[in-house]
Order: C-alpha cells, then sequence, then structure tokens
C-alpha cells in the first residue's frame, strides 16, 4: 500500500454525518466513551448519532466537531451532511471583510525584515512575502516561481532551493514530518498528493551524520548564498479563533539568524535590497 493509500480517506466516502464522525474520531484515535465523555453527552447517543439510529442538532454537530478539532472547511461538511447550512465563510484575501487580516499580515512581515518572511495557505501556496524572500531565490527555475508558487515544491525541486540547502536531508526530512502531521490533522487530498510528490524527489537519507547535537534548540535551514552559508531558525503564526475558512487556513512563516554571521550578512542584503528600489 502506498502513503497515499494509507493516508486517505476510505473508498466509500462517507455520505451522512454518523460516518463523517466515526472517520473523525477513529482518526483522532479516540473511543466513543472517550469523545462521548469530552462532549458530555452518553455514550449510546453518541453510537446511535454514528450508527444513524438518531440526528444530532444542529449544536450538537459543532459541539463535537470542536472536541474533534475538525479544521473549518470541514465542520462545513459536516454540517451539509447533517442538514444544516455551513456556518463558515470563506471569503478570498483580498475581500474587504478581511481588511484586518491582510494588514496584520503585512505588519509581521515588514515587521520582520532584514530577515525573510512569509504567508501560505493551507496548501503551502505562496500568498505573501516580505522583501527579503525574493534574494533567497536567486538561481530557482523561472518555473518553479510562477503562480501559484509552492513554497513546499521550492524545498524539495532540484531545480529549486534543493541544490543550495546544505543541510538537505535534515530539513526536507523536518518538512516531510511537519506536511504528515498536517494531513493527520485535516485529511486533505491535496496535501496527500503533494507529500507523494515530495517524497519522490531525489532527497538523500537522513543518517547519523544529520542528528542534530543536544545543545541544538532546532533544525536550521542552512543555505548557500553567494559564499557564504545562512543559517535560519523559523516559527510558525495563525491566526487565534478565526470564524472564516481562509483565515483559519493561513500561516505566517518567519526565519531567524541562528548565527551571528547570518545576522551580518541580512543586514547588509537588506541595505543592498532598499538602495535598488
Amino acid at each position: 500500500m502506498s502513503t497515499a493509500q494509507a493516508l486517505a480517506r476510505p473508498a466509500s466516502a462517507p455520505v451522512n454525518i454518523g460516518d463523517h464522525l466515526r472517520e473523525w474520531r477513529q482518526r483522532r484515535h479516540l473511543s466513543q466513551m472517550d469523545l462521548a465523555n469530552d462532549a458530555e453527552i452518553s455514550t449510546r447517543h453518541l453510537s446511535f448519532i454514528e450508527t444513524g439510529r438518531a440526528a444530532p442538532s444542529r449544536d450538537m454537530v459543532m459541539r463535537l466537531a470542536e472536541r474533534l478539532d475538525v479544521p473549518l472547511r470541514e465542520r462545513n461538511v459536516l454540517l451539509v451532511a447533517a442538514g444544516f447550512a455551513p456556518a463558515f465563510p470563506q471569503r478570498p484575501l483580498d475581500d474587504p471583510a478581511l481588511k484586518s487580516a491582510r494588514d496584520a499580515v503585512q505588519i509581521v512581515l515588514k515587521g520582520h525584515e532584514p530577515y525573510p518572511a512569509l504567508a501560505v495557505d493551507r496548501h503551502w501556496n505562496l500568498m505573501a512575502s516580505n522583501a527579503m524572500v525574493a534574494p533567497m531565490l536567486t538561481g530557482v527555475s523561472p518555473k518553479l516561481l510562477t503562480q501559484p508558487i509552492n513554497v513546499m515544491r521550492l524545498a524539495f525541486h532540484p531545480e529549486g532551493l534543493a541544490p543550495m540547502t546544505v543541510n538537505l536531508a535534515e530539513w526536507c526530512g523536518h518538512l516531510l514530518e511537519r506536511l504528515r502531521h498536517q494531513i493527520d490533522t485535516t485529511a486533505d487530498a491535496q496535501l496527500i498528493k503533494l507529500y507523494e510528490e515530495l517524497k519522490g524527489y531525489p532527497i538523500p537519507a537522513r543518517g547519523a551524520r544529520d542528528r542534530r547535537p543536544m545543545e541544538s534548540v532546532a533544525i536550521p535551514f542552512q543555505i548557500k548564498f553567494g559564499e557564504q552559508v545562512l543559517s535560519f531558525i523559523s516559527t510558525t503564526m495563525v491566526f487565534g479563533t478565526p470564524v472564516d475558512i481562509t483565515l483559519s487556513e493561513l500561516a505566517l512563516e518567519t526565519f531567524f539568524p541562528a548565527d551571528e554571521a547570518t545576522t551580518t550578512a541580512m543586514h547588509a542584503l537588506a541595505a543592498q535590497v532598499k538602495a535598488a528600489t
């Protein structure tokens, strides 16, 4: 069985709310008793819902979805399967209703200079970036920089950042682990497809030399830039308590220098970028 088959949903896709809830409960590795106790309902009632012998109210669907940590996009699917209207809107990022969120993203991206920062959607497509990202993509094939630009593909592709990444096995292993966790959380078919694609690229296996020493605090992203090797550690930011699907799936990736040499190099590069604009 391939990785995609192992991660994908069953061939017979759920057609009613009970099937959906059972699938999410099993994906979260919870028993009926675990979920029933957490949702403060009887195990018998939950069993009746899963088998179709009882129809849940809208509030019950929302409560179970929250306890199961179901993504907003999939909560709408649960509601529709139960016969209710979707609860969460999905607006394009340029929608006027998301102006405050867009402004917040730009403040974070701009404020993070002279270090790279970018925003990605749920499929790792680039949505926005600050002025320090473009210089890091020097040497990347133009075909990988046409919209939509997929950040994961950039990292793994032999015409992308892979040839310039010093600790390629370690960094790509870390990214695959993140993607696998995201798939476990969301059950997103397009992410499964992306995972399979990335595994097909010629990334060396992680060996003993790729293990971090005990004093390390995070796996760095180490990239050749001219005659230098720049080293970064990264953080991920998401919006708290979003009620819009687009906003709930937006993530900001910010990179910080992991050593003094990188700090100095990025300040010098920022000065060059500013002088050229």
